[in-house]
């Protein structure tokens, strides 16, 4: 069987010391051991997984829609992407049962070549999304008691200032009027951009010390009101 050889370091990748070279050397062995003709070796410096729009990753599709081999191998799946909607595109098109490509990770065993190694590449996938999932409840949920503590988290918004301790905020007077007018005026009824529109002409500054509101900055203020509650 026909095989490319995929390698990918992120900037974080080649600090901590994962080099495109020990990624290449583990491919070859693997190729060796099971007896895959490694037809070209693609290569990523320095990039991210977050997207597929790589130029070695994109080569090595472009050959696999060719024809001109029979399957991707890699030490990990994350040097792929850790997308999984990227990689449901991978399957559909390339890995999966009837695109008919192979897959090969090293670090994973995976070989879908068979159906458990098929198998095992989806059960990893949803583990992973499930992980990042929970990794990105568990921020949010710190954020929000952050912010109900009077903490900054990233800019300060409408309605407050940053104390001298440089870390509580504490409340801008004249910004929280503005948040019970523009609640005020939403009880009554108005429109996001009728809000905007009505807090421009009365010559209210934005947090950014514009004069023109829009309706988006508006429908945040509203809604970061409602979560606070």
């Amino acid at each position: 069987m026909k095989v490319l050889l995929y390698t990918r370091v992120s900037t974080t990748d080649q600090i901590n010391g994962i080099s495109l070279e020990a990624q290449e050397a583990k491919l070859r062995s693997y190729a060796a051991l099971y007896d895959l003709q490694v037809v070209e070796t693609l290569v990523d410096a320095g990039e991210s997984a977050k997207s597929l729009k790589r130029g070695g990753l994109q080569r090595a599709l472009y050959l696999l829609r060719a024809g001109q081999a029979d399957g991707l191998a890699v030490v990990a799946l994350d040097r792929l992407t850790r997308s999984i909607r990227d990689w449901q595109i991978l399957i559909d098109d390339y890995f999966g049962e009837k695109a008919g490509k192979q897959l090969f990770s090293v670090a994973d065993s995976i070989d879908t070549r068979t159906a458990a190694g098929r198998l095992v590449l989806n059960m990893l996938l949803c583990v992973s999304q499930w992980e990042r999932e929970m990794a990105g409840e568990r921020t949010r949920a710190a954020l929000r008691h952050k912010i109900r503590n009077g903490k900054r988290v990233g800019k300060v918004r409408f309605g407050h200032d940053l104390a001298p301790d440089g870390i509580s905020l504490v409340p801008n007077p004249a910004e929280q009027q503005t948040i019970s007018l523009i609640r005020d005026l939403r009880d009554a009824g108005r429109t996001l951009r009728q809000i905007a529109a009505t807090l421009t002409e009365k010559g209210i500054l934005t947090k950014e010390g514009r004069t023109a509101w829009t309706h988006t900055a508006v429908a945040r203020i509203l809604e970061r009101e409602q979560k606070a509650a």
